[in-house]
């Protein structure tokens, strides 16, 4: 990542100027914010770092609040067989936050949990800075099974998680209070956070003569008026679920259960269903995800935010410097880049050269990969999940070999599984299977131990950025944003935010001519797409490809960028209802 998300020395951390002029929350269970630290996994924590590098920018009164992970996510290896290998992913924290001297101390199995926050505090080129607290349990006064909560993000069974999500959530809550911060609106990014709503409740029951046979005992609306809620997924693996025994067990009288199944659900407690229940602005996260996602969930009125990008951060450097020359403003005010459309064609596909020529590079250095290059790139890169349907594209191997012979290109893939999730490390295994099938024909580089180290590298060097996720499954998606900003062209099927950016021929183009589609017709799509538009375009038409670069810069950039969405989170979410001003919140 460059310079924006460039780690700051800890030494330089001290939480007293954010104290008087913060009053926005943002609790995640994973957040990007530079390469050394591990405490994200895949695209919510990518989102939630260039939500705070956007926040430093527009000078936001904002906090952000994770969990520390000493161990991180992952570290992958890839084996003679094509397996992903999993290895701890540990790193300092003393080399880039500092230790607080608050503590809170929750109870947990009859236990006092205590928890003190780290602070990183990110700072963008311009000096401007937003604070991120680290949660950590990793203290001598804990009991040494309650040291690890803290250690390992989406690691452990349902106990393990329910723990780190008491930590984040009421720890959290009480963390920030105890820091002295004065919190207007807590902002839950999806619903691991979900229990800071459920402790704010808490502290506010009904006077007795309000209290009626089988409703609530406590003041919801109370709650609703400083909560928002953005769910990110419509897949069911997605949504916390814990049994109320073990919620029972671990938070023994926090709450009366039949109250709890009232927000949550009667069999199981739905953490997403906690968070809509206690949040008085909800969204999605893509005009397509809010409606899937209020058929899921009818009862709630569910918005339509889209997702966007830090657009400094992902922009290769090659870009930022041809930008730099056509604009003052583009870093501080991406909408400035609806005028990249004109940018010299030539500039545009030099700058593009540096990019392919780094990942090029890169598969040489971390893959031992040789591509050529001179032919185009086919990009996909994610964290790997069997909706995402990373292995399309080698549905029918003889079809992708005759494409080849007639308009030649290569394949970068990339993505780590879960390490708990089998049918997505054996899509890896297939992956690599195809790869020596189609070798040495086809060039095609799988790079181990996606992170955002090497994810702006591979991303901007590609050619084409293909997405082919099971519709409707597919929230919003950030990549291609991230690839259409410097200049990367769209193949993707017409879901999430695609549906949102697509104008076909123009900013890229769409596998199927809508959101549905058997696994075998979108394949099928996918092929006659490449073989009979896209190649034939990038080989025959140049020019044309070249005014859909200049296209996919200045369209996309200026609308899919963290900029915009955290101007609509500001205005719709975070101001208060009734005569809201900006000053009152310190904007």
């Amino acid at each position: 990542m460059n310079a924006a998300a460039v780690a700051q020395p800890a030494a330089k951390a001290t939480i007293g100027p954010y104290l008087g002029r913060t009053s926005v929350a943002y609790f995640s269970m994973e957040i990007a914010l530079c390469a050394e630290i591990h405490t994200y996994s895949g695209g919510l924590g990518v989102l939630a770092g260039d939500t705070a590098r956007t926040s430093a920018d527009l000078a936001l009164p904002m906090v952000f609040v994770t969990l520390l992970y000493r161990r991180g996510y992952l570290r992958q290896d890839i084996d003679a067989e094509g397996r992903q290998v999993d290895h701890p992913d540990p790193w300092s924290p003393e080399d880039h936050a500092t230790p607080l001297r608050a503590k809170v101390a929750l109870l947990i199995e009859g236990r006092e949990v205590w928890v003190r926050p780290w602070l990183y505090v990110l700072r963008n080129p311009a000096g401007k800075s937003a604070p991120v607290l680290l949660l950590d349990t990793d203290l001598p006064e804990n009991q040494p099974e309650d040291r690890p909560i803290t250690d390992v993000l989406y690691g452990g069974d349902d106990t393990y998680r329910l723990k780190q999500e008491i930590v984040l959530g009421i720890g959290g809550l009480r963390i920030v209070a105890a820091l002295g911060f004065q919190i207007a609106r807590y902002h839950l990014n999806e619903g691991h956070a979900a229990l800071l709503a459920l402790d704010l409740l808490r502290r506010h029951p009904r006077p007795p003569d309000q209290v009626y046979s089988g409703h609530l005992r406590y003041d919801v609306a109370r709650v609703r008026e400083r909560c928002v809620f953005t769910t990110h997924t419509p897949v069911e693996a997605g949504h916390d679920h814990f049994s109320y025994e073990l919620f029972g067990h671990l938070l023994q009288g926090y709450v009366e259960l039949d109250q709890l199944r009232q927000l949550a659900g009667n069999d199981r407690l739905n953490m997403t269903r906690l968070a809509l229940a206690l949040s008085g602005y909800i969204n999605g996260v893509a005009v397509r995800h809010a409606e899937v996602t209020t058929r899921m969930f009818p009862d709630y009125d569910i918005r339509a935010v889209t997702n966007g990008i830090h657009v400094p951060t992902w922009t290769h450097p090659a870009f930022a410097e041809l930008f730099n020359r056509h604009s003052r403003d583009w870093s501080e005010l991406p909408m400035d880049m609806l005028r990249f459309d004109q940018l010299p064609a030539d500039e545009v596909w030099k700058a593009h050269l540096c990019a392919r020529s780094d990942l090029v590079a890169l598969a040489r250095r971390v893959a031992n990969a040789t591509l050529d290059p001179e032919l185009p790139i086919i990009g996909f890169a994610r964290r790997v999940a069997a909706y995402k349907r990373p292995g399309l594209i080698f549905s029918d191997l003889e079809r992708l070999k005759a494409i080849h012979a007639k308009h030649p290109f290569q394949l970068v893939f990339a993505g780590k599984a879960h390490p708990h999730d089998g049918p997505a490390k054996e899509l890896i295994r297939q992956i690599h299977e195809a790869i020596g099938t189609l070798a040495p024909e086809l060039r095609i580089a799988f790079l181990p131990n996606y992170d955002v180290s090497i994810a702006p590298v591979v991303i901007a060097g590609a050619d084409v950025w293909l997405n082919t996720p099971e519709p409707p499954l597919e929230a919003s998606g950030t990549s291609g944003m991230k690839a259409a900003i410097n200049g990367v062209l769209n193949l993707s099927v017409l879901d999430g935010w695609w549906i949102e950016a697509c104008i076909e021929g123009v900013t890229g183009w769409a596998i199927g001519g809508d959101a549905s589609g058997t696994h075998a017709a979108s394949a099928e799509h996918l092929y006659d797409k490449l073989e009979h538009v896209v190649l034939p375009l990038y080989y025959g038409h140049r020019q044309r490809w070249l005014w859909m670069m200049q296209q996919s810069i200045s369209k996309i950039g200026s609308r899919f960028n963290t900029h915009r969405m955290m101007l609509r989170y500001v205005a719709e979410a975070y101001l208060p209802r009734h005569g809201a001003r900006l000053a009152d919140m310190h904007v």
